[in-house]
């Protein structure tokens, strides 16, 4: 092994290892964050439009903070594990584990490289009014009863956190989402440093002709970009 790759998650959790990515003599930790899936708590609900609003009113122990700690442990966990691999660690995380991701690799210098899909958290002030379904619409409905919300979520920006990331990055973003408000992905991919890659979908959390076929072309890209130094 001569790569170590922490692999994040969507909000729907994971039920197994995704043994099918596109990297080779890589060491593959899969991630499971704080009150999903195999990380379950019967203190935090796994339905994502309670766990996002898990001590949303607590700024110094939101939840996401809390996930964006555990990708920290992975990174260690795999030191651990595999000293010689320090300092060729990657992350990879889609949707929800977008956004932890960002927030995780720009204070972790540990971390080489990594592939961020359709990344969420990002663009807090415009994410709390643009439609959208599931955890960002639950957000949305806190922040409408409560008004008081941004105290904590400025500090937990996916977009915010991009600005600070130094390393090789390759994100992909979609031009229509109804779950991640597509501005907001941009928000995150336009922070990163110039010389990272930004790759457009069509859609994402959707159905639609052709998905395939990108698909099929980010994954080359995604294991070009991890390619074993």
């Amino acid at each position: 092994m001569r790569r170590g790759l922490v692999v994040g998650h969507g909000y729907g959790g994971r039920d197994r290892p995704d043994f099918d990515l596109p990297v080779t003599e890589t060491a593959l930790l899969f991630l499971c964050c704080r009150g999903l899936s195999l990380s379950a708590d019967p203190a935090i609900s796994q339905n994502p439009s309670w766990h996002v609003l898990h001590d949303i009113d607590k700024r110094d122990s939101y939840i996401i903070g809390g996930c964006v700690e555990d990708t920290w442990l992975a990174v260690s966990t795999l030191e651990t594990l595999y000293p010689w691999l320090t300092g060729h660690i990657g992350y990879s995380g889609i949707s929800f584990g977008g956004g932890v991701g960002a927030m995780a690799i720009a204070y972790d210098q540990r971390i080489d490289r990594g592939h961020l899909a359709l990344p969420s958290f990002g663009q807090q002030p415009l994410r709390l009014t643009l439609p959208s379904v599931g955890s960002a619409q639950s957000v949305q409905e806190y922040q409408a009863e409560h008004g008081d919300v941004l105290k904590t979520l400025r500090l937990y920006d996916a977009a915010t956190a991009g600005c600070r990331i130094k390393v090789p990055m390759l994100t992909a973003v979609a031009l229509f989402d109804p779950a991640v408000a597509p501005p907001c992905q941009f928000a995150v991919a336009n922070a990163m440093p110039k010389y990272s890659e930004i790759f457009i979908l069509d859609a994402g959390h959707f159905d639609y002709p052709g998905s395939a076929e990108q698909e099929a072309v980010l994954r080359d890209k995604i294991g070009q970009f991890f390619r074993v130094p």
